[in-house]
């Protein structure tokens, strides 16, 4: 794993209609994100945020435009940062940020691995979303599902295959987007199969799955996958989660495997937190990814 890592941050809220969410990126950082991260020996470029324009609301698909000129740059932002060998941590920002950072990361690997850490599957379409929020259609766009304004940026091609996605912590999947699941065959992991199975075997699986037949595996981690009595200040919660143990456990053996190369963390919402609790996880998780250890 490289030593230089890249932090973008990406102050996203156009994807959906809660407010609170562009906050993300200064709160991680406030919280100590860059200093954790150096105190493990990394050398830190921290790039700021993504300029976010104003909100277009004459649109039938909410903020369309908007939504794909952010995310055309952060594609352009994480292509350059893999090219100089950083490894791109970003910071959210709702969810539709992912498909910028996939299309950003798909010209650097043959076959890219998705870990989709969420309580939902945002494999939605314009045809098949109930709402019309783009946060819940990142994985179908780059997938090539949906709009072209989100399925073309950077390149016309799928930015990521369905036997190489693994949904982690799904509990809230609109019908529609179980049809799509079920007709794309992507191995998912609900809240049944978790408390079935344990974490350890859950990610043990995720990546025997995937190490064989992927050059490189992308962690997309919504916060919203946890519990909400345990991160609170998310947009979309829903019970009966991962709990922050599960959670913290899951980062360590992901970082163990050396299998990640990049990673985005969204949907924090320090608006809706409870004494920076959900803030303070993010913080924890992504150092406990990027390797840090109790001794």
């Amino acid at each position: 794993m490289t030593r230089k890592i890249s932090l973008i941050g990406v102050p996203m809220h156009l994807g959906q209609k809660i407010k609170g969410v562009d906050m993300g990126p200064s709160a991680i950082r406030y919280a100590g994100v860059r200093e954790r991260l150096e105190s493990l020996n990394y050398d830190i470029s921290d790039l700021g945020n993504i300029e976010i324009p104003k909100e277009d609301k004459t649109e039938n698909l909410t903020h369309l435009s908007e939504i794909a000129s952010v995310n055309e740059q952060l594609a352009k932002t994480v292509n350059q940062e893999v090219k100089k060998g950083q490894y791109p941590i970003i910071l959210g920002g709702d969810h539709s940020i992912a498909i910028g950072t996939l299309a950003g990361l798909y010209p650097h690997y043959d076959n890219l691995g998705v870990i989709w850490y969420d309580a939902h599957g945002d494999i939605n379409t314009p045809e098949t979303s109930p709402s019309g929020n783009i946060h819940g259609m990142p994985l179908a766009a780059s997938l090539g599902m949906g709009h072209p304004e989100l399925t073309n940026i950077l390149a016309s091609s799928p930015k990521v295959k369905p036997e190489n996605i693994v949904l982690i912590g799904i509990r809230d999947l609109d019908t529609a987007e179980k049809q799509i699941i079920k007709d794309l065959k992507i191995k998912t992991y609900t809240m049944h199969e978790i408390d079935l199975l344990g974490m350890p075997t859950v990610i043990s699986e995720t990546l025997n799955y995937l190490k064989d037949k992927t050059d490189g595996i992308h962690l997309s981690f919504d916060l919203d996958g946890l519990d909400p009595i345990e991160a609170p200040g998310v947009g979309t919660p829903v019970p009966g989660g991962l709990t922050y143990r599960e959670s913290h456990l899951t980062m360590e053996l992901l970082s163990d495997s050396g299998l990640i190369t990049s990673a985005e963390f969204v949907e924090v919402n320090p608006m809706l937190d409870v004494k920076s609790k959900t803030v303070n996880i993010t913080v924890g998780l992504i150092s406990s990814l990027m390797g840090e250890k109790l001794k």
